[in-house]
């Protein structure tokens, strides 16, 4: 069985395409959906579904906390071998989930990464919303190979699978989006490798939803010095 944690603010528009295609993949499954206070018709919709379906565990947070504090708070009702994190948005798309399992599954890796990078279609499809978040994302992730001595092409993707029995024993500290800069970091101090496979990717901007910010990325790069050398 697998775990699939769903961060979740405010995607009234996306969570039951996003939910439907997770549910109809025919594979064991447990549904975790962390709900960060969402404010608009997003919980309406997640309890509606989870009426019908009883691998669906739902948690609200009373505030608004960070995608990093629902991650942590989910950690510990993991029932799955295997973790998955999944955005509640439609850019990632849960077809790639057995090509992401299949190393762990086969003991070749303890985690893997959904890479964008790696996707041949990448340029031509131009799946990004912009020519700075291509810039941005490459340039962290360049920093964060140097820092942590990895050969990774895409280090803040969000498709991160996990064996859970490892990423439980990993003490999450991070509220908002530094959870990837952290969590790829805790990784690598205990130098374990991150197995990187090709995955499809469609970008949306803040005008869709999109709620990464320039702050977010100073805070990626002052989270990878502080579980490095802290």
């Amino acid at each position: 069985m697998i775990t699939i944690i769903i961060p979740v603010f405010n995607e009234e528009n996306t969570i039951n395409k996003i939910l439907f295609k997770i549910l109809k993949l025919k594979i064991k499954k447990q549904i975790i959906i962390v709900d960060d206070a969402s404010d608009d018709g997003t919980i309406g919709k997640i309890i509606n579904i989870k009426k019908k379906y009883k691998n669906i565990l739902l948690i609200k947070h009373k505030k608004n906390l960070g995608k990093g504090s629902a991650i942590r708070n989910a950690q510990k009702f993991i029932k799955g071998k295997i973790t998955i994190i999944q955005d509640a948005d439609l850019e990632y798309n849960p077809g790639d989930y057995l090509k992401l399992i299949k190393p762990i599954e086969q003991k070749k890796t303890l985690v893997a990464y959904g890479s964008r990078f790696l996707n041949k279609k990448f340029k031509r499809n131009k799946i990004f919303t912009s020519e700075f978040r291509i810039f941005a994302n490459m340039t962290l992730t360049i920093i964060s190979n140097i820092i942590n001595k990895q050969k990774l092409t895409d280090a803040h993707t969000c498709y991160k699978v996990f064996d859970s029995k490892l990423f439980k024993s990993i003490k999450l500290e991070e509220k908002r989006f530094g959870f990837c800069p952290e969590v790829t970091t805790k990784i690598a101090n205990r130098k374990i490798n991150i197995m990187e496979l090709p995955i499809w990717y469609n970008g949306r901007s803040h005008k869709d939803g999109k709620k990464i910010s320039f702050l977010d990325g100073v805070r990626a790069l002052y989270c990878l010095l502080k579980y490095k050398f802290s």
